[in-house]
């Protein structure tokens, strides 16, 4: 995997972060998801990198990145925290503008990066989420059996990572294998890879505080934004799994449209890991999309 790409750490504030870089062209950043690495692009990097210059990151706590020490307000784990990061490596790498395509966790990342630094964003590309502050607050029955995880892991530490820590790939499997297509929807050398990342010491740790962030600190900063009536200026098209949770339980495009500009958007014949399960379909969104 990722042939020809550059293996790359960078130095940002309370993290060293791991990343990919290949390719020509203009920057297009690549944010991944829970439980996974930069590893998840595998399958389209390499006609990407025919038309853009790729950096796929490993978000802090995850892949090859650093895993900083919890702290009490999950600060060093929050959105806000890796938003910094990506605007930080980009900057490094002399791209003050770039393109984001994010899944999962990293598209969360990547709502935040584009309300934080919107300057830095030209267009944004996120693959099944809906707003992190609306899936809470609109979450019933059915979304919180889907999404079982996010109230699991945002219990104070340390029942989680003792829970988790005892046996992380059987985890890792079990959060993969129970969505729509199984873990037969991935290459074996990348399902290695996170198995291998999530058994690196402190993963378990910096995966709890991931979503004890998105359950304290992101959401002050989410309201925050709604009360000042700040929303996402960049162009935004959101992908989301006509056979996954989001888009059973949340009106996704009314979503996104009550707090971004320019929104578009589709269902999209998959489970949630659309760019491992449907890579082809997913470089057609982003080829039209990214065109400008």
């Amino acid at each position: 995997m990722f042939e020809a790409f550059e293996s790359r750490r960078f130095a940002v504030d309370g993290a060293e972060i791991h990343a990919r870089v290949g390719g020509q062209g203009a920057p297009l950043l690549l944010l991944h998801g829970h439980p996974q690495t930069h590893a998840m692009w595998h399958r389209v990097v390499p006609q990407l990198a025919q038309r853009f210059r790729i950096v796929a990151m490993d978000l802090r706590g995850y892949g090859d990145s650093s895993r900083p020490a919890p702290d009490d307000a999950h600060a060093m784990h929050g959105k806000r925290a890796m938003a910094r990061d990506a605007v930080d490596v980009m900057a490094q790498l002399g791209h003050p503008r770039f393109a984001v395509c994010a899944h999962d966790r990293g598209a969360r990342v990547a709502h935040r990066l584009a309300l934080d630094h919107p300057q830095a964003v030209s267009r944004l590309l996120l693959l099944d989420i809906a707003p992190t502050l609306a899936m809470y607050e609109g979450t019933t029955d059915a979304f919180a059996r889907a999404y079982w995880h996010w109230f699991t892991l945002i219990q104070p530490a340390p029942l989680p990572e003792r829970m988790i820590g005892h046996d992380p790939v059987f985890y890792l499997r079990s959060v993969m294998g129970r969505r729509h297509a199984g873990l037969a929807a991935f290459d074996a050398a990348a399902l290695a890879e996170y198995e291998r990342c999530i058994a690196l010491p402190g993963s378990v740790a910096s995966i709890c505080e991931d979503y004890r962030a998105s359950a304290t600190i992101d959401l002050d900063h989410d309201r925050a934004d709604r009360a000042a009536r700040r929303g996402i200026e960049a162009p935004l098209r959101v992908l989301w799994a006509e056979h996954g949770a989001v888009g059973r339980c949340f009106d996704v495009l009314a979503l996104w449209r009550a707090v971004a500009r320019d929104v578009s958007g589709r269902a999209v014949p998959c489970g949630h890991y659309i760019a491992e399960e449907l890579p082809e379909l997913l470089l057609a969104e982003m080829n039209d999309f990214l065109k400008d």
